[in-house]
């Protein structure tokens, strides 16, 4: 399952195969599996932009028939309030994936506070370790970039823990293969991020 939106010039993933599954998104995960027990037929989740959220939110959908309100700090509060009530007299699951949780998402509307207060809260969290280096891989793979055995051990402590830093890092290098026109190496991903300001060039030792 891909964790990380890409850009508009190239197609988005949305099988199943393409969400990517580590310890910074399991848990939510297996309560989205386990949705016929959730004690009220809703969900809100956030985290970072580009985690693959949203990605999830259209899997969970096509595999309960559920109703998904994505960025829900763009909708209408009085149709969100409906829906939340409407999922639970038809027991069809509702997800809600916001940026933050209340109160840093504002709700206006006293019904909706109250009822999102009673719906169960998950979250993804940024990459770990494992999914830093298999994100790197899988996106350029997406982009028919294959990817030297060492390369994720190399970039993985040496970038920014986050989604946003995964996608910097992969643009970057695909404009780096292209440009080159040669098979990725860990020694041109160097260059090519170093160049772009990502990581420092290492000291010569005396």
């Amino acid at each position: 399952m891909s964790q990380i939106a890409l850009p508009l010039n190239w197609p988005v993933a949305d099988g199943d195969e393409d969400f990517l599954i580590s310890d910074a998104n399991r848990m939510t995960f297996e309560h989205l599996k386990r949705w016929s027990m959730w004690p009220v037929a809703a969900t809100l989740l956030t985290g970072p932009r580009k985690s693959g959220r949203s990605l999830l939110g259209h899997i969970f959908v096509r595999k309960t028939g559920g109703r998904l309100f994505d960025n829900v700090e763009e909708h209408d509060e009085e149709t969100l309030f409906h829906a939340w009530n409407e999922a639970q007299e038809k027991r069809c699951p509702l997800l809600i994936i916001a940026d933050l949780p209340p109160p840093a998402w504002q709700i206006n509307l006293p019904d909706l506070r109250s009822r999102i207060a009673a719906t169960p809260h998950v979250t993804i969290d940024e990459p770990d370790d494992m999914l830093l280096g298999s994100l790197i891989v899988k996106l350029l793979g997406d982009r028919g970039i294959a990817t030297p055995p060492d390369l994720a051990e190399y970039l993985t402590p040496r970038i920014e823990r986050s989604y946003v830093a995964v996608q910097q890092v992969v643009d970057i290098l695909d404009r780096a293969g292209l440009s080159h026109h040669r098979r990725m190496t860990v020694p041109m991903a160097r260059g090519a991020l170093i160049e772009a300001g990502v990581i420092k060039r290492a000291r010569n030792r005396t």
